[in-house]
């Protein structure tokens, strides 16, 4: 991969014609416009400063999967451990969340009957399509991904441009008005309940990170893919949500669309359908439809060279198996596949959409953070010299501290009601994990990684000579 294959990886991940429109009825409920004008920057800020502290890491060791093997580096085999697990399961969910919401905007733009078991066949009809063109080569979805980037494009240019020439636009106030049409919480509480909407959209960019050892010069393109995609996300999202925030005719009337058959119909599509019509709304719903689809391809990508590269050291049961590359295709085909079939299990299991995508958030800003915050220790106590040629030098543990300050901050907020089981769950597996590993699984791992990840660190250190 080149640098914009790259960059395109996580562009993709981060989807803003994903993460802000499947969850755009959730913002709008609970902090209203002021949730898309005055959330989304301020989201957007912060998880720069989490993006630029991985990638002063990632520029240091440029390995296939990434945080693990940070965490590993830094802190020890069991910091890595529990970090590849936890972005494991963030992951798991990520492609769960965007491939359960494709299926939900397929519906009804495709006038299939709501039923629940129709959605899970259209659910498991885009899982399995990832999984196919996943298994049969990384220039495929390389060039799927470069085109991604031209669908996201087109995608927000042909939204933005058709309701602000087409549809009734309201005053730019209302951009920034608060209005909490949830009701359970006060408006304060709910605003910050609803920074979920932006918070998952900004997740994923560690793909770039995953494919280090597939993209040329990954020292320099590694980080500023990662940047690049959370820049570029952040103002073209804003425009995004600006133009449909201001297409609204009426909240209450958004929210609570219904199709002919009286099936609900997402947000976005009842805002663009009431603008531009039936015809119009659907042609361009159909187009962050397309979108969805390549972000979810893109995070099956992702996923599956996480758990390959943790299989390599020994870090998953049948390792053997998830490690094994298909000749003919030289993928990863046992972990792309388990990735596929896992994500189909998430999507039963948390039962609501805020769940599914609070748990993905968590799960991945644990696996993002624990690398920054053993990369300040590390620091701090003189044990990490050698940086990589990207870095943000004196102001590092400013960045660094940012970063962690605001993990601890939303990681709390994910798990509040009406998202407990989001907590529930983290916290359950977090207690399996840490019974599992004190039962043998660390002395084991540790004893089979060893090998390996000496193997990788010889071969940086190898690169730098070179």
């Amino acid at each position: 991969m080149g640098g914009f294959s790259n960059f395109a990886i996580s562009f993709a991940i981060i989807s803003i014609l994903t993460g802000a429109v499947t969850l755009y009825d959730y913002g709008l409920a609970m902090g209203g416009p002021r949730e898309m004008s005055l959330g989304w920057p301020l989201v957007a800020i912060f998880s720069l400063a989490v993006a630029a502290s991985m990638g002063e890491i990632a520029s240091a060791f440029p390995t296939s999967g990434g945080m693990y093997h940070w965490a590993t580096i830094l802190g020890g085999p069991g910091w890595g451990w529990f970090t590849a697990w936890f972005n494991i399961l963030g992951l798991v969910a990520t492609i769960a969340g965007i491939d359960y919401g494709c299926a939900q905007f397929l519906m009804p733009l495709l006038d299939l009957p709501s039923k629940p078991g129709v959605l899970l066949g259209v659910y498991a009809a885009v899982l399995a399509s990832h999984g196919l063109i996943n298994h049969y080569g990384i220039r495929l979805v390389a060039r799927l991904n470069d085109a991604s980037v031209t669908v996201h494009i087109l995608g927000v240019a042909a939204i933005v441009g058709a309701v602000l020439i087409f549809a009734p636009k309201q005053p730019v106030s209302f951009f920034f008005q608060a209005v909490n049409s949830n009701g359970a919480h006060f408006y304060g509480w709910a605003f910050l309940l609803g920074l979920l909407q932006a918070q998952w959209t900004f997740t994923g960019y560690d793909g770039s990170c995953h494919v280090s050892e597939e993209t040329l010069d990954p020292r320099r393109r590694v980080p500023w893919g990662m940047i690049n995609a959370i820049v570029v996300s952040a103002i073209a999202g804003y425009l995004l949500l600006a133009a449909l925030t201001l297409s609204i005719h009426s909240i209450p009337a958004v929210l609570g669309a219904t199709d002919a058959a009286g099936n609900k119909v997402p947000a976005v599509i009842a805002i663009l359908e009431q603008s531009l019509g039936r015809s119009s709304g659907a042609l361009v719903s159909m187009l962050a439809v397309m979108a969805m689809w390549f972000c979810g391809l893109a995070t099956v990508t992702s996923n599956s060279r996480t758990v390959y590269a943790f299989a390599r050291d020994g870090g998953v049961p049948l390792a053997s198996l998830w490690k094994r590359v298909s000749a003919r295709h030289r993928t990863p085909a046992p972990a792309i596949w388990l990735s596929v079939i896992a994500a189909f299990v998430a999507a039963l299991y948390s039962g609501a959409y805020s769940v599914v995508t609070s748990i993905s958030t968590i799960g991945l800003y644990v696996s993002y953070i624990v690398p920054v915050y053993l990369g300040w220790r590390a620091r701090r106590s003189g044990l990490w010299h050698e940086r990589g040629p990207w870095h943000l030098g004196r102001y590092s543990s400013v960045v660094n501290l940012a970063a962690l300050g605001w993990t601890v901050f939303i990681c709390a907020m994910l798990v509040m009601p009406p998202n407990q089981l989001a907590g529930k769950t983290m916290l359950g597996a977090t207690l399996i994990l840490f019974l599992w590993y004190a039962a043998g699984e660390g002395r084991r791992f540790r004893e089979a990684s060893h090998h390996v990840r000496e193997i990788h660190i010889a071969a940086l250190k190898q690169e730098r000579l070179s």
